[in-house]
């Protein structure tokens, strides 16, 4: 399956360090005296009567990595009464054309400029020229006036993204107490954020500045919404948007707006920026990105009017490796493909691959929530198969046990809370769960049943979600994020903050269920045990919060759907969300397992994709979501390519080059185990059964169909808490708390010391002492232990006075209290 021996990897990345190593400084020096020539951004510029535009000069080096030197250009115009230059910004003087000349590293290029005509009586726009000022000021935040009771009495809406709204607000609200055209310095709207009055928010303008004279000018002019003909604006650019750079360099960005009429516009000086790693590279409000000392990947985030756009800011390590070591690398599939070409990208090599124990190890708590017995364990490690890797998942993923560890998984998307359902429905759901992974239903057909879902709540488990959920918009909150991967809330109540989408998105697609109808027993708790019925009738309708109007189901990002009459529009909306082309559901639900097998998500976290929050590797999710829907949105080969990767094979130890890697799966990364993963474990290597009530005596916690548990281990290694709203997120960080739990729980210890416990069956054996201890080992870390390990454990054994059947227990107990037994490596 691999393309080279391990030995003969290691001595490829062995050989790749040392001539990295030798011409380091080679490289070094070379890089600047075989730079390209310089490039200017933009190319050409045509101004407006007053316009002006942030340039950009950038060279690329010898290695590939690009400097920024907008701010050591020297710059000058071939006629300043059309154009001059301040500080790399270029400002229109009057009509005209013109040339810019930039001087930079050596070498000169120029620009061509063109500005128009003043126009005759022109005014200032409230919506093309305040707002964003506003905006730029902080106006218009979600900490400020765009809080959901605004400020003071005074109200705007969040990023700008109602600007009628808005106007009506500042020019009427009040009777027009906040403007005074007749004297516009002593408006409230200036007055304020100059702070010539008192001002909760502080001081926002500098009397006199550009942004002052905006306000004031408009004010005077009489206040204007918009000018006739005044294009609409769609969105922004950001250049560059995708870079690989040096460590400890500074970058100018520059922010481009798009109006429909082809026009753009400079509005770098009126964006917002923010970045998402500040390890990686911090971004000051002038757009200015600082990259920092660390390897990796970041974005930068810049909003302007309600739209988003980011900058990807790569910086690889030191050391960067030729194309035939990539070449060269062991692969498995595709993923591993896709997943080296950004490992090259960052100057990343993988770790080794994991060894044989690790790997059967990791794949019995991934796929079935449990370790390997020691028998299996023997096999396995005795095994000299090239395939026996390949065929251990197969194995895993046709076990039983399979379909109860992933069903509960899926349990935290769903599961009720039995105290609104009751608890025939909290089962009834649960064990429709348990069938969908048991039968390998395909994940389309599973999101089809659920969104069309009807009937009682006592035998169709995906009509319990409805009797829950029981507004379209808590629909629309559920549904967009665990088949979507969109996190809609914040859309329900204004513009979504970190994307494109408004309230109006939100309620086209609650739409959908508006002709959802219930009838029975309902939600009213301690009789909502009686049964109740989901149904599709036609009447119902989703109003916008705002404007009151009636919206048309619509899917997001696409035109509202043609729904014949009589129709339930939940069979219309599965009908677009289950299409092959379909933009969401087969991203949101790869990613969704690939986070799982992998610790996090190619978009993490694994529900929240957004502008803002890029995939770490988009080209390897669009293959990996094709993959899946191709094979009929089949999970189980879902998960089978995955861990087939070499990429999931990688041992969790890192090299010279990944170390600081925590986002690129350029090595396994450890992660706590789950708490009912975690509390079955323990159940198996103590030999001793926990019981749970009404349920069988060897019920596994991943049976488990609520979580109202009462479970110290449970509720330490988080347990999710059963009166959440799903789906739920887990805290999976270790805390002391864990570590005390584990070293001071008396029913731990109960199950150690229990007569018909493994620790007792293991004392009363005539094995040897040291086949005792290669046996604990083989069930609690799948491994042989070192000799060192044999060496101690062994010596416990000749302790005075020390007991068998204890001294096996405290090594049981000293095994269980470590991180290689807590942590999935």
């Amino acid at each position: 399956m691999f393309c080279f021996s391990e030995n003969r990897f290691r001595g490829l990345v062995a050989w790749a360090f040392f001539l990295c190593w030798f011409s380091d400084v080679a490289l070094g020096q070379a890089a600047e005296a075989q730079a390209e020539p310089i490039l200017v951004f933009p190319a050409e510029i045509v101004l407006a009567a007053k316009g002006r535009q942030q340039l950009l000069v950038q060279q690329r080096l010898a290695n590939g990595l690009v400097r920024d030197l907008s701010r050591d250009a020297m710059f000058s115009s071939s006629d300043p009464s059309v154009v001059f230059v301040t500080d790399g910004v270029v400002r229109a003087a009057g009509e005209g054309l013109a040339k810019v000349r930039v001087e930079a590293a050596g070498q000169v290029a120029s620009v061509d400029v063109v500005v128009g005509p003043k126009a005759s009586g022109a005014r200032l726009s409230f919506v093309a020229d305040v707002l964003p000022v506003l905006g730029r000021a902080g106006c218009s935040n979600g900490g400020c006036h765009a809080k959901p009771k605004g400020q003071n009495g005074f109200s705007l809406s969040v990023f700008s993204f109602d600007p009628a709204a808005d106007f009506r607000e500042i020019v009427k609200d009040e009777r027009g107490r906040r403007v005074f055209p007749a004297l516009p310095a002593e408006s409230l709207l200036l007055k304020k954020p100059t702070l010539a009055v008192e001002h909760e928010g502080g001081k926002r303008l500098e009397v006199g500045s550009p942004f002052y004279q905006i306000i004031h000018d408009w004010i005077s002019q009489g206040m204007l919404y918009r000018r006739a003909g005044e294009p609409k604006f769609v969105g922004i650019s950001v250049f560059p948007n995708e870079q690989r750079y040096p460590k400890s360099v500074e970058q100018q960005l520059v922010v481009t707006a798009r109006f429909e009429d082809g026009s753009t516009r400079d509005v770098t000086h009126l964006a917002d920026f923010s970045a998402n790693e500040k390890e990686i590279a911090e971004v000051d409000e002038t757009g200015i990105v600082r990259v920092g000392r660390l390897s990796d990947e970041g974005v930068v985030v810049v909003r302007y009017m309600g739209q988003v756009a980011r900058a990807r800011i790569t910086v690889p390590t030191d050391r960067q490796f030729n194309d035939a070591v990539y070449a060269g690398l062991p692969r498995n599939n595709f993923i591993d493909d896709l997943a080296y070409t950004r490992f090259q990208k960052l100057g990343l090599l993988p770790s080794e691959a994991c060894s044989d124990s690790e790997f059967m190890r990791r794949a019995f708590i991934d796929v079935i929530g449990l370790l390997p017995e020691p028998g299996e364990a023997r096999r396995f490690l005795a095994d000299e198969s090239p395939d026996k890797r390949a065929e251990l998942i197969d194995r895993l993923l046709d076990d039983p046990a399979y379909a109860d560890t992933w069903a509960n998984r899926w349990g935290d998307l769903f599961r009720p809370n039995i105290a609104r359902v009751g608890l025939k429905s909290a089962y009834t759901i649960d064990n429709w769960i348990r069938e969908c992974f048991a039968a390998n239903k395909p994940y389309d057909q599973m999101v089809r049943e659920i969104l069309t879902a009807k009937g009682s709540t006592h035998r169709v488990g995906p009509a319990v979600i409805y009797r829950t959920r029981r507004e379209p918009a808590t629909l629309t909150t559920l549904f967009s994020q665990v088949f979507l991967g969109v996190r809609m809330e914040c859309a329900r109540c204004h513009h979504h903050p970190n994307e494109r989408w408004s309230q109006r998105d939100f309620y086209q697609f609650a739409a959908f269920f508006a002709e959802t109808k219930r009838k029975g027993t309902g939600i009213s708790p301690p009789i909502s045990a009686g049964t109740e019925f989901i149904y599709h009738a036609p009447g119902g309708s989703v109003r916008h919060p705002v404007s009151n109007e009636v919206l048309k189901p619509t899917p997001l990002a696409a035109t509202p759907l043609n729904i014949p009459a009589g129709t339930d529009p939940r069979e219309t909306l599965a009908e677009w969300l289950l299409t092959p082309e379909n933009p969401f559901l087969a991203r949101a639900m790869a990613n969704r397992v690939w986070g799982q097998f992998l610790g996090r998500g190619i978009v993490h976290p694994v529900d929240d994709f957004r502008a803002t929050n890029p995939p770490v590797n988009p080209e390897l999710l669009d293959a990996l979501a094709a993959d899946f829907a191709v094979h009929d949105f089949d999970l189980r080969h879902l998960m089978r390519r995955i861990m087939n990767s070499r990429l999931y094979q990688l041992s969790s130890l890192p090299n010279k080059t990944n170390v600081q890697d925590t986002s690129s799966f350029s090595r396994f990364y450890r992660r706590r185990i789950s708490a009912e993963n975690l509390h079955d474990i323990l159940v198996q290597v103590s030999g001793v059964e926990s019981g749970f009530y009404n349920l069988r005596r060897d019920a596994r916690s991943v049976e488990l169909w609520t979580t109202r548990m009462d479970s110290a281990l449970l509720e330490s290694f988080g347990l999710p808490n059963s009166s959440e709203n799903c789906p739920v997120e887990r805290d999976d960080r270790p805390s002391m708390v864990q570590a005390l739990h584990l070293m001071n729980s008396d029913k731990l210890q109960a199950k150690l010391a229990d007569k018909n416990g493994r620790a007792a069956k293991l004392s009363q054996d005539d094995k040897p002492s040291d086949e005792v201890v290669n046996e604990l080992y083989l069930a609690l870390y799948s491994r042989w232990p070192s000799d060192e390990e044999k060496r101690v454990a062994l010596e416990a054994f000749k302790s005075g006075g020390a007991k068998r059947h204890e001294v096996v227990e405290d090594i049981i107990w000293a095994l269980i209290n470590t991180a290689e037994f807590v942590f999935n490596h």
